[in-house]
């Protein structure tokens, strides 16, 4: 089953999709956060629900939009926003699915912030697993996302709508933001054992070197899938993700 429902919790009303064969039954539960200008409604979700769900009994994922993404009411990014959701959502998928193990998977952007989050806060995950993560999130929006145009009024202090599937508002506080909250050389030794990346290596949008030298220096599992780009359009590729996804998690 799909449902749509609205995680309200300390003034912040959070769009959410939950894939499950039956909610009352749950043991495992994999909390998914979408890229840049993505939503709830992403299809690399959907495919990897339909597979966990589909072969491993009493799995769940549970999606929602960041701030500012999908139908999200908030107008202009902040990166405090995204942390205050993420632990918002991950209150309530604890409180939702008591004692069933929690697993994570993002891509890009929603892979920048769940690094984030456990470089400050400790891994709430059984296991991550990610898929082009957005190690470099500053060279990402400044140096791929954005425009030169964009730039400029950035710098004269003018917001601006940027992104691919969508367009989100930023401004130049978001943007620095990002450079102040660089994860690059942050250490994960005491988390790599538990998190999997799987990067193409003609990744347009996130450079496959910034990610592979991360990966290098905190001894994380990195599996470069040959000629895939940023979004795996080639589903023999995408299926190859998900199958590393599940192996890692432990499913079939």
């Amino acid at each position: 089953m799909e449902k749509y429902f609205n995680v309200n919790s300390n003034g912040c009303s959070i769009s959410c999709k939950l894939y499950a064969d039956d909610p009352a039954h749950i043991g495992k539960v994999v909390l998914f956060g979408h890229g840049f200008s993505g939503s709830r409604d992403n299809k690399s979700a959907e495919k990897l629900a339909k597979r966990l769900i589909s072969k491993n009994k009493g799995t769940a994922l549970v999606i929602f939009n960041w701030p500012c993404h999908g139908d999200d009411v908030r107008k202009t990014l902040r990166l405090e926003d995204c942390e205050t959701y993420l632990e918002e959502m991950l209150a309530y998928v604890n409180a939702a699915f008591p004692g069933a193990e929690l697993y994570g998977s993002a891509t890009s952007f929603g892979g920048y912030l769940f690094l984030k989050h456990i470089s400050e806060h400790g891994s709430p995950f059984k296991k991550l697993a990610l898929r082009c993560p957005a190690v470099d999130m500053y060279g990402v929006i400044t140096g791929t996302v954005m425009t030169e145009e964009d730039r400029r009024r950035l710098e004269k202090g003018k917001p601006v709508q940027i992104g691919f599937d969508s367009k989100i508002r930023i401004d130049k506080p978001f943007v620095e933001s990002l450079k102040e909250a660089d994860i690059t050389g942050r250490d994960f030794l005491d988390h790599a054992e538990d998190i999997l990346i799987v990067h193409g290596t003609e990744d347009e949008v996130v450079p496959f070197d910034k990610v592979r030298d991360f990966a290098e220096n905190n001894l994380i599992e990195l599996e470069a899938v040959e000629g895939a780009d940023h979004k795996f359009r080639d589903p023999l590729k995408m299926d190859r993700v998900l199958k590393a996804f599940a192996a890692f998690f432990g499913m079939k």
